[in-house]
């Protein structure tokens, strides 16, 4: 059973009928219908009833992330009894655990219901504490009362009443079609997709937010989220100040506190606008605080309003056709006059059979009397009234076809209209002039929020009886209703009403009338008073549907800051949000003017629409699964049609607002994608990573990368501790130091066991690894496997990690400290092993010794050096390593130091001169330095060090001991290994040869105490070396005699009296290990000579030999040559040249 499902058990009779017919969850649904009831109280007569109750708390699965409602998932333990109690379904017991069985499935299907997540009212939470509780019916509303009337209410608003006439005026019918087209082809385009994502699932209470945030991620989801909810917000500023404009202008203009004088009208109405305007959304929000119950029930009163208008808009049309109004307008010359400054439509009238100035004469006039001195525009000029509403059939709709553009001030003239031009600029206050400039762009700014609203049918989906179907119908009916309402009202409008009417935005021309109720029927306060009601409705269902977006917002928990805001009254009610809300609905009230606003919400509500459209096309081209919707008429190329529409209406209406509106958006999403909680909801998005990610893969597989683009992609070999946590975590610095966030990182682990009994340790040592990797700073992917030993899980790491050509090169692995001390020989085993794969896997192999003593990250180095000792040619990887680590900033300041060996044979100025110019023409800044190692023979304390050796190597291998034994046995050989050696260094400081007798007789006195513990192993020994022929025979002549005697570097007072009486035990040595460690021993002192004091010594790892036999003598060999280093990277290369001179 679903973890949302509650199984409550009920004792008693009349606890199972209470709880069953009357008890709900908050926010949850009733347990059962009434024949579940019926059911439930039979079964309760006789024993505990088990009842089902649908909780609404977000549902957990394994990767403890909140998912969508399900009804059906992960059953409960106390729901599988009934599953299976006959025997016919015995064979599917197991399978029952996990899954549930169909009928079951479906029952819960048929009773699950999808409420929206509203705000439990005041009265509804006080009746909490009664035992039976106000039944929840189930939502009954249709496509028309659910969706068509809530975005037809929400679409005609404001721009209708009070800028649409002037946008036609302005623009001209042509270029007003061409916008509202524009426009609603982007909603109904939106509208398309939105019915494909409503349609493929429950949305539940969210809308926009929640259909982006689950097909385009967390990311997107909140950014666009955020954006709407500005939009939102904004809107509601529009509508309050479109409510005050009409209360202002057109029904009490008396109540204006600031009065204009001497021109200043425009700054007094903003400063009116911005006390009006600030009074009304605190009325506004405290009504919304109250209960928003009582907005939900104006909401009707609102909706007959605006549909009053509209009928009331249409019926004037009609009415025009036979008998336009009576709205006269005044102009002189081809200027319309302030129907404010004149009482009668001329210059002068008869009264009493005398000719007596108007007061119109006044306006441009000295004086009265008929000689004054007047303007001269007004001398040259017909005073002519026209009418303002000629009428359907008038043939003004040829003179409206055209646009009319101008700048702020520019007057109001009618077109075809005779006119005598005169300089008259002193003289601009009679007449009606722009008060903003015009363009085309500002006009689709403007418009554009008057389409839309077409989100409330699917805000709405828990209410609906079907959303899936009354979605799609209901609102793309809407959007086609309206469309052809605006269309035909600029073809209306056109038709019926004089240009500069159309033009006067403001009705100062027609007695302070709104435009476009002088043209509806029965009269002007039809539209006046149902626009106010009209706005002033909006406003209130912006107030009360952004908080709810934010709340919905702050409660998903993807933007951190935001979580106050999830936070309300105890009914649920978004207190919080709300205030935030009506904080920034008052910057827009501050700013006072309509037309300034619009523009601002416009980039908002299309940036959510595109993102809407993004998400669809999306979801369409990768081909889901889960991409079913129910509506069928839509396509990926509609859906990117409307994406590059909004794109382009964004712009349109103001490129700089579309940037700050882009810019904040990504802000935004980078804030979420930084710090917000990780969400995994099956988005878009990550499906698009996916096939992009599948197609760079097979992309990268077709050819192997070219020199040029060569860099480590490390596989990181972690150990792990008892306690499954990493053991060295500076191997994860230092890759990160390394890669610096670019290329490839897989850090892999192994544990031991098999993979049904360690499954939970692998998984928590998962988290830990990728706990380390955060703390650590180190991107990349984890990869911890359970294998029989470690041998083979390294091995299927370094074999199968990585998918594709996107595979590791490189493999970083931490030498074995503790090699020596350990009695298993597995653990270097292990790591010789691991050597091997790489170099037959053609990878490069880096190992990092004394890797604790490696920087952190948060270190810095002031100076110092990088060396780096080329030995052999590895294809340039030891000269990238060191550049790469440049780049951090832990290595930045340190400088690199290039040493390479010249041999006797060798020209060492020339060498060097030619490590300079390659270096130089590989763009890399390095000190060059060439070390001459000369031949020299072997020292005694190189056959020391390999006489220990191999003793130690054939008693690990051989000698069958105890654990005990051999634990003494092997500090023993210790011991005397470091008793020799101070003792040999004593006899650096005397100059007898007695001293080195002394010294080998107690060196072969050890050795023989050996051969005496195990006598029958040391015969089988000495014949195996007798049979050997590859030995040291040490042949001496007067020169090499004197050579090693004036020897500056090798110990002195070796005589060659002793030098001749070598022991057994020295001259049955194999060749190849005394010349191996001889190596090892010279270039350690030349190492250690030169780099002592580096931060990092680079250099090159001698490869493991052949015949395993000689495992152990190789892991010594390594020990000497780095013996005396801080810290150390041996690098092995893969085979291939890493680094080029080409550009």
């Amino acid at each position: 059973m679903s973890e949302r499902f509650v199984v409550i058990p009920v004792g008693r009779l009349e606890e199972a009928n209470n709880r069953v017919t009357t008890d709900t969850v908050p926010g949850g649904r009733w347990a059962g219908n009434g024949n579940d009831n019926i059911v439930a109280q039979e079964t309760a007569a006789a024993a505990a009833v088990h009842i089902l109750e649908y909780s609404r708390e977000p549902n957990k699965y394994g990767d403890g992330n909140p998912q969508e409602s399900s009804p059906f998932i992960n059953s409960s333990d106390l729901d599988r009894g009934n599953l299976y109690d006959g025997k016919n379904m015995a064979l599917f017991e197991e399978e029952m655990d996990s899954n549930p069985m169909v009928s079951s499935l479906l029952n819960k299907l048929a009773n699950y219901t999808n409420l929206t997540q509203g705000v439990v009212e005041h009265e509804e939470a006080e009746n909490n504490e009664g035992a039976r509780k106000k039944e929840i019916k189930s939502p009954r509303m249709g496509t028309f009362i659910g969706v068509y009337l809530p975005c037809l209410q929400n679409i005609l608003g404001v721009i209708l009443f009070l800028r649409f006439t002037w946008i036609v005026g302005t623009a001209g019918i042509l270029e007003s079609f061409a916008i509202v087209f524009m426009c609603c082809s982007c909603t109904m385009l939106t509208a398309i997709s939105m019915s494909a994502i409503a349609t493929n699932g429950v949305v539940p209470a969210g809308g926009s937010y929640y259909m982006i945030s689950r097909s385009l991620g967390p990311e997107f989801g909140g950014a666009v989220g955020l954006c709407f909810y500005l939009g939102t917000t904004f809107a509601g500023s529009m509508y309050i100040l479109g409510t005050i404009e009409i209360l202002l202008t057109y029904i009490v203009p008396n109540a204006a506190i600031f009065k204009g004088e001497n021109g200043g009208e425009s700054e007094a109405m903003l400063n009116n606008m911005r006390v009006y305007g600030t009074c009304c959304i605190i009325l506004m929000a405290l009504v919304v605080y109250v209960g928003v119950k009582y907005v939900n029930k104006l909401a009707l009163v609102f909706l007959a309003c605006v549909m009053l208008s509209i009928f009331a808009i249409y019926a004037g049309v009609i009415k025009s056709a036979f008998d336009p109004p009576d709205f006269p307008v005044c102009l002189l010359g081809n200027r319309i006059l302030l129907s404010r400054n004149y009482d009668v439509c001329a210059k002068v009238v008869i009264e009493a059979n005398e000719t007596v100035t108007t007061k119109l004469w006044s306006l441009f006039c000295d004086s009265p009397s008929l000689n004054a001195s007047c303007n001269e525009y007004f001398k040259m000029n017909n005073v002519t009234e026209i009418k303002g509403i000629p009428g359907l059939a008038s043939g003004v709709i040829t003179d409206n076809l055209w646009r009319d553009y101008g700048p702020q001030g520019m007057l109001v003239e009618k077109k075809g209209q005779p006119s005598i031009s005169a300089p008259d600029s002193e003289f601009t206050s009679p007449y009606v002039s722009n008060d903003i400039a015009t363009f085309f762009t500002l006009l689709v700014g403007i418009y554009f929020p008057s389409v839309t609203g077409i989100m409330a049918g699917s805000n709405r989906s828990g209410d609906l009886k079907d959303a899936q179907k009354s979605i799609p119908v209901g609102t793309i009916m809407a959007i086609a209703t309206t469309s052809f309402i605006y269309m035909s009202c600029v073809i209306l409008f056109g038709a019926c009403i004089e240009g500069v009417v159309l033009r006067d935005k403001f009705g100062e021309a027609v007695s302070g009338n709104l435009v476009i109720g002088i043209l509806s029927w029965p009269s002007p306060w039809v539209i006046v008073i149902g626009s106010f009601f009209s706005t002033c409705g909006a406003g209130l269902q912006s107030l009360t549907g952004a908080p709810r977006l934010l709340q919905a917002i702050a409660r998903d928990g993807i933007v951190p800051f935001l979580q106050v805001f999830g936070h309300g009254k105890a009914n649920g009610e978004p207190t919080w949000a709300l205030l935030l809300t009506a904080g920034i609905c008052e910057i827009g009230i501050l700013i006072a003017s309509l037309d300034l606003v619009a523009p601002i919400l416009s980039m908002f509500f299309l940036m959510c629409y595109m993102f809407v459209n993004l998400a669809c096309a999306v979801q369409t081209l990768l081909c889901t699964p889960n991409w079913r919707p129910r509506f069928k008429f839509y396509h990926w190329t509609l859906s990117f049609l409307g994406m590059s529409l909004c794109l382009a209406l964004m712009f349109i209406c103001s490129w700089y607002y579309a940037l700050i509106a882009m810019l904040i958006a990504g802000c935004i999403y980078k804030y979420i994608e930084y710090r917000g909680a990780e969400k995994e909801w099956g988005d878009g998005i990550r499906g698009l990573s996916l096939n992009a990610a599948r197609y760079a893969l097979i992309r990268l597989e077709e050819a192997p990368p070219h020199t040029k683009n060569w860099r480590p992609q490390l596989m990181v070999l972690l150990n792990l501790d008892s306690e499954q946590n990493v053991k060295h975590a500076r191997l994860l610095s230092f890759t990160t130091q390394l890669k610096a966030g670019k290329g490839l990182t897989i850090v892999g682990s192994v544990i031991e066991g098999t993979y049904m009994v360690k499954r939970p340790e692998a998984k928590q040592s998962e988290q830990n690894v990728k706990s380390a990797m955060a703390a650590e700073k180190t991107k990349g992917f984890c990869h911890v496997v359970v294998s029989s030993n470690l041998r083979d899980g390294f091995s299927h790491l370094i074999q199968s990690a990585g998918l594709g050509g996107m595979k590791h090169n490189t493999v970083l692995m931490a030498w074995p400290n503790l090699w020596k001390q350990q009695e298993d020989p597995i653990s270097w085993r292990n790591f010789i092993e691991t050597v091997r794969e790489t170099t037959a896997a053609h990878q490069a192999l880096l190992v990092a010794k004394n890797i604790d003593s490696f920087p952190s990250n948060q270190e810095r180095f002031s100076n110092g050096t990088i060396d780096v000792w080329w030995i052999v040619h590895d294809g340039g990887l030891l000269m990238l390593l060191p550049f790469l680590l440049q780049q951090h900033k832990v290595w930045r300041k340190c400088k690199m130091r290039i040493f390479t060996v010249a041999q006797m044979v060798d020209n060492s100025i020339q060498m060097k001169k030619d490590l300079q110019m390659f270096l130089y023409h590989l763009r890399l800044n390095a000190e060059v330095e060439v070390v001459e190692m000369h031949e020299s023979d072997i020292s005694a304390f190189t056959y020391e060090k390999t006489l220990v050796m191999e003793q130690r190597s054939q008693m690990l291998k051989q000698m069958q001991l105890s654990r005990n034994e051999r634990e003494r046995e092997i500090q023993s050989i210790t011991d005397g290994s470091r008793s020799s050696i101070r003792r040999k260094n004593h006899s650096n400081q005397s100059d007898g040869q007695d001293e080195i007798v002394i010294q080998l007789a107690d060196k072969e006195e050890e050795a023989q105490l050996i051969h005496d513990r195990n006598t029958a192993s040391h015969a089988a020994i000495s014949k195996k070396v007798d049979a050997v022929p590859d030995r040291v025979h040490m042949t001496w002549t007067k020169e090499k005699f004197t050579a090693e005697r004036n020897r500056n570097r090798e110990p002195a007072g070796i005589g060659v009296r002793d030098l001749f009486n070598m022991k057994p035990e020295w001259e049955s040595l194999n060749q190849s290990n005394v010349r191996r460690m001889h190596t090892a021993v010279k270039l350690n002192e030349v190492v250690v000579n030169k780099s002592q004091d580096a931060h990092l010594v680079l250099l090159n790892m001698p490869g493991p030999p052949k015949n395993k036999c000689g495992d152990e003598n190789y892991m010594e060999f390594l020990e000497v040559l780095t013996e005396g280093l801080n810290r150390v990277l041996l690098v092995r290369g893969g085979g291939r040249e890493v680094i080029t001179i080409y550009s």
